[in-house]
């Protein structure tokens, strides 16, 4: 129960992170390089929770435990 709780929780996260980074490719057409775009990115909070998020959905999908039978 509270793997799936995670998991969803995580996968919000990460859709709102990775929605942002898109929405944030407009900087491109304004004149950024891309190096710049990577950089803006890497300082945004909602854009690091994706990330995280991403990070953190990978590791309790590939966690293996006995007991996450029962859960």
């Amino acid at each position: 129960m509270l793997k799936s709780f995670l998991f969803l929780f995580l996968f919000g996260l990460t859709v709102i992170g990775f929605m942002y980074m898109i929405i944030y490719l407009n900087l491109l057409d304004q004149g950024y390089d891309l190096s710049e775009y990577f950089s803006f990115i890497s300082k945004r909070f909602e854009c690091i929770i994706g990330f995280i998020g991403f990070i953190l959905i990978n590791i309790i999908i590939l966690r293996r435990k006995d007991y996450d039978i029962y859960l």
